[in-house]
């Protein structure tokens, strides 16, 4: 069996390093948004021209981005979101009822601090992770079934 992950959400920090290094060796593949917050924020703007309104900058950029992660969601057997802390990730949460909506095994990754705020969104998800090494042994199991350790 392979393994097509989608790893979405939070781009401040290297959890998505932690899940691919700890995976290594599994035949699984990874794909992602754009995690380049300029490139991702000025897509629209730097390919489609210039908006005088921020409103229709962040759109056409939301526009152009969602190519790549309706593609991604789509092709993927599971999807992995991550809600950090730093942050309010409403592209997350939304990408999280995306794949809901479309069936999808879901992965939820956020701390206990955001336990409550997300309960909605983790009753959806087949499993909800704290620390990026639990979805890679999440992994590991559904591939090989072998429980960490």
């Amino acid at each position: 069996m392979a393994l097509n992950v989608y790893l979405s959400g939070e781009i401040h920090t290297d959890w998505r390093e932690q899940i691919t290094a700890g995976a290594e060796g599994l035949d699984i593949t990874f794909n992602a948004p754009v995690t380049d917050h300029g490139a991702s924020d000025d897509c629209g703007v730097a390919i489609l021209g210039a908006e005088p309104n921020k409103f229709w900058h962040d759109r056409k950029g939301a526009q152009v981005n969602a190519i790549r992660t309706r593609k991604g969601i789509e092709d993927a057997d599971v999807i992995v979101v991550r809600f950090g802390d730093q942050y309010k990730q409403w592209n997350a949460a939304f990408d999280a009822g995306y794949a809901a909506a479309l069936g999808k095994s879901l992965i939820i990754l956020h701390g206990p601090d955001h336990a409550h705020a997300l309960k909605e969104v983790d009753a959806a998800a087949l499993a909800v992770a704290e620390e990026p090494l639990q979805v890679v042994d999440i992994l590991r199991y559904v591939l090989t079934g072998k429980l960490p350790g």
